[in-house]
């Protein structure tokens, strides 16, 4: 009875069904993570500067606009009040920016062309290194099983069998 407690409290081995589903949802995780900006949590039909303002940078410091500090990056906050005053959503302000100041005010690069790596890279990395953990994890338990249990005994030469069990004999 005690063994059969004792089996029931070892860590049961991890399935490649339950690895597969856990880096699914690692994955799931790591999209929303990059999918998720302050704009994106924020109401897009109401923004206001605290949230546009780590999406925009000061063209002249090169800096996110909610950490500069210059007449440049004043001039910036002014025209997106008067940009939210208007009524704009959020769209319409970074447009508004853009025309106003180029595609350097935007904090994140655009989604269209070569700058879409920016926003690919990073997940087929992810995908790749999940990927070469999900093929070398069982090696590597393997491995480590065959490292626990040590090498194959050798068989006993007929003279060392005899000699254990006078030896084994003497103890009972």
């Amino acid at each position: 009875m005690r063994a059969s407690r004792l089996t029931a409290l070892r860590p049961r081995a991890i399935t490649g069904a339950a690895l597969t589903g856990a880096a699914l949802a690692l994955v799931g995780c790591a999209l929303a993570l990059l999918v998720a900006t302050p704009g994106a949590l924020a109401s897009a039909a109401h923004p206001t500067l605290p949230v546009i303002e780590p999406q925009v940078m000061c063209v002249t410091c090169k800096i996110p606009l909610n950490a500069a500090e210059s007449p440049e990056a004043t001039d910036e906050r002014a025209f997106i009040s008067e940009e939210i005053k208007a009524g704009r959503n959020e769209a319409q302000i970074k447009r508004a920016l853009v025309s106003q100041y180029g595609p350097a005010v935007l904090a994140l690069p655009s989604a269209k062309g070569f700058d879409l790596a920016v926003y690919i890279v990073p997940i087929v990395v992810v995908l790749a290194l999940l990927a070469v953990l999900a093929l070398l994890l069982p090696r590597w338990r393997a491995s480590a099983r065959r490292e626990r249990e040590g090498p194959a005994p050798s068989p006993l030469s007929a003279a060392d069998a005899e000699r254990l069990d006078q030896d084994m004999a003497r103890f009972d």
